[in-house]
């Protein structure tokens, strides 16, 4: 793929992002004006959990897309998929009667119907995740994009709407579940992946599991990568949570929102083209040094103006946008700002640890970001001392983990002897539309 290529791909998937991330923010100064920090931070917390429970349900294979194109090995993947979401929707349900029964969700501090749409959500979201996976292995960036616009809007609207109708904020949870059932069924419809015929059985069949066993190198070491790395996304917010109260966990939770947008927004769609633009000259070269250079020095100019923003007025912005009650979550987000930068330029380099086959070594680089995170909240601190350790550490840890994937993109690699690589499909892709 040429730079030109690259590049296109790029702003296709960021059009997508952009819908499916400003839609959201569009809204949330509606959403603060209707819903009080407190139900901000349930509803934070809720999603968080989801976070954690949907990587769990896809056990990380669906990154071996990219990789494998064989229609047959792609069908599998969204079958052991489906089987492991539906048992950990199932076991999610168990668990809300069990606490039902004992009467725990106020000690959870998660309501019943949290408890029980935990289930549903992780199913979806799973579901969901593994589907885009499909799409940005084919190519098909500008089908993906129109789902998630449409996903993000549903979700901004319920929402809206349910709040309106007054349902407080079991309307955010509601709008969610609702949202991310539309983008599902509208992804499957148009990028119609191999699917395979519902069966109800207790385990995995016998090419379940060899498919399992083939790729054990993303369940054993990308899994538990991944579930370190959203737990450590979410430990904060639970941790302010519990040690200074839902008003502050809900301001720290707008914070994440409106940090996270340019990294779901431009990080996340650049990561989308690089994983594929790095297996093609890994093809070709036997390593990704170029593109890692080029897309490097894109993301530091791309990080630069968003983080100054936030640094030189965060409080002001977070004050006029989300009203005034909202300005001590902009002094948080000015605390956050650098490590903003350091997150944005990562994040989306994050997957030559796959091509290198380095899962391990990330897997200690995120042990070792647990480690931080526990240490610094755990400490009785003030709520800015807190995140001013937390800052300062985590941004540390960014730059050695880019100078782990400098080396591993590096590394001279023989990605066909990588277990599932089958070369590349030459699938119809999507013209790329702006």
């Amino acid at each position: 793929m040429s730079q030109s290529g690259f590049w296109k791909n790029v702003i296709t998937v960021l059009v997508g992002a952009t819908g499916a991330q400003a839609l959201p923010l569009l809204v949330a100064p509606l959403l603060t004006r209707m819903c009080t920090p407190a139900e901000m931070g349930d509803f934070s917390v809720w999603l968080g959990v989801i976070a954690v429970t949907s990587i769990v349900a896809t056990l990380r294979i669906d990154t071996v897309m990219v990789l494998d194109h064989e229609t047959q090995q792609q069908r599998l993947c969204f079958s052991v998929v489906a089987y492991c979401a539906t048992m950990l929707a199932l076991v999610l349900a168990l668990l809300s009667l069990l606490a039902w029964v004992l009467d725990l969700p106020e000690v959870l501090t998660l309501s019943w119907l949290d408890l029980l749409a935990l289930g549903a959500g992780t199913w979806l979201t799973a579901t969901m995740q593994t589907t885009l996976a499909y799409a940005a292995s084919h190519n098909l960036f500008t089908k993906a994009a129109k789902a998630r616009i449409l996903q993000a809007g549903t979700i901004a609207v319920s929402q809206l709407a349910l709040l309106y109708a007054g349902l407080d904020g079991t309307a955010l949870l509601m709008g969610q579940l609702i949202g991310l059932g539309v983008g599902l069924w509208t992804a499957r419809l148009l990028l119609r992946p191999p699917t395979t015929r519902p069966r109800l059985r207790l385990r995995l069949d016998a090419e379940q599991r060899g498919y399992l066993v083939k790729h054990k190198a993303f369940w054993r070491f990308s899994l538990p990568s991944s579930l370190l790395n959203t737990v450590v996304g979410q430990l904060p917010l639970f941790m302010i949570g519990i040690q200074h109260g839902a008003m502050a966990a809900g301001l720290f939770a707008l914070t994440q929102r409106v940090l996270g947008a340019p990294v779901a927004l431009v990080a996340a769609s650049v990561l989308e083209v690089f994983k594929r633009q790095a297996v093609n000259e890994v093809e070709s070269m036997g390593n990704c040094r170029e593109v890692y250079r080029t897309t490097f020095k894109a993301l530091v100019l791309l990080a630069l103006a968003p983080s100054l923003i936030l640094l030189l007025c965060a409080p002001q912005l977070f004050s006029w946008i989300f009203g005034a009650g909202w300005r001590p979550a902009g002094e948080l987000a000015r605390i956050l700002a650098p490590l903003c930068f350091f997150n944005f330029v990562a994040s989306p380099l994050s997957y030559v640890f796959f091509i290198a086959g380095r899962q391990k070594m990330e897997l200690n680089w995120q042990v070792a970001l647990f480690a931080m995170t526990i240490a610094v909240f755990s400490a009785q601190l003030s709520l800015r001392d807190s995140l001013v350790g937390y800052a300062v550490g985590r941004s540390l840890l960014y730059v050695v983990y880019l100078l782990m994937s400098w080396r591993c993109a590096q590394t001279p690699v023989d990605i066909a002897i990588m277990p599932g690589y089958t070369g590349h499909h030459h699938s119809k892709a999507d013209s790329p539309t702006v």
